[in-house]
């Protein structure tokens, strides 16, 4: 084949991944344009410093439904960032596991793909966790950032069945404190955000691991935290509730006892972070502290 139909295919294909948002990892959520639906004003949290994270735009059934910055190191997750949906909270079990086959390779359509049987898993099992590293867990639990309880959608809930969407969790906080603080956020935005909430849930480390085969594989959060953002709230809800709009943050450790999830302001959790996680002083979860942007003068509605 000439070289110049060669360089012309390479220039569709990359074409094609920019415009057509194929590649599920991806240089900046910026850049594929459905992704930053998850994200308010399109913004993804901002100082990360560690360069090797990988942005990933999760992607289902060719459509793609929430963001994660992924630490392949430690092979978890260090946020989800996704769009609140208003659902009854009822709990789906039966949707399969599923892996990034991105993070490992190039080919693919972007989406994620159920975990093969037998020992297909050991080809991108150095990029990402894989079932067997939870199998012989018994203090840990499969711990969602996005949670599926937060999604009406089928395909949306299904989504969030990942294992780079989560993180080993003390079986007690996951189905204690941890399971409460989700059910309490979901009535929350369910009766008093009136328009659209943006979620951001994340972890901090300190190093510890889940060990397999003699070898360090997941990393253990110390802390886990989450923060939303919604703008367009009930004004006449009662004082305890309208308090904690438009931003609210909480805080919790990971641990069996002392796992007490604080409700704090979203400025707290970021002095906080700074403090525990590899970020700039520019550090800043939701763009310009979600404060709504100020409306356009009737005369500019119109302009066009």
């Amino acid at each position: 084949m000439r070289p110049s139909v060669i360089l012309l295919a390479l220039a569709i294909t990359t074409w094609l991944s920019e415009h057509w948002g194929t590649a599920t990892v991806v240089e900046d959520f910026n850049h594929v344009e459905r992704c930053k639906e998850s994200l308010y004003m399109g913004t993804p949290p901002r100082g990360f410093r560690d360069s090797r994270l990988k942005k990933i735009c999760q992607h289902y059934a060719d459509k793609p439904r929430y963001v994660t910055l992924y630490d392949s190191k430690n092979r978890i997750p260090v946020y989800s960032a996704y769009t609140f949906k208003k659902t009854e909270g009822d709990r789906r079990v039966d949707y399969p596991w599923m892996y990034e086959p991105q993070l490992a390779e190039l080919d693919g359509n972007g989406n994620m793909l159920p975990f093969p049987t037998g020992y297909l898993h050991m080809k991108f099992e150095d990029s990402q966790a894989v079932l067997d590293d939870y199998s012989d867990v018994v203090l840990y639990e499969r711990g969602h950032l996005n949670p599926d309880q937060h999604q009406s959608d089928p395909q949306d809930r299904a989504a969030t069945y990942t294992l780079t969407n989560v993180v080993p969790e003390i079986r007690e906080f996951n189905i204690g404190p941890w399971r409460e603080h989700e059910e309490r956020i979901r009535v929350r935005l369910n009766n008093f955000c009136r328009g659209r909430a943006y979620v951001v849930t994340g972890v901090t480390t300190t190093g510890n691991m889940i060990r397999r085969n003699n070898q360090d594989r997941v990393g253990i959060p110390e802390d886990v935290w989450s923060a939303y953002c919604c703008t367009d709230y009930d004004r006449n809800a009662p004082h305890n509730i309208r308090i904690r709009f438009p931003t609210q943050a909480a805080l919790a450790k990971n641990a069996k006892e002392g796992n007490r999830v604080q409700e704090i302001t979203v400025q707290e959790l970021e002095i906080y972070l700074t403090n525990k996680m590899a970020v700039d002083k520019n550090f800043q979860l939701f763009y310009d502290n979600c404060n709504s942007p100020s409306p356009l003068p009737p005369y500019l509605n119109y302009a066009k």
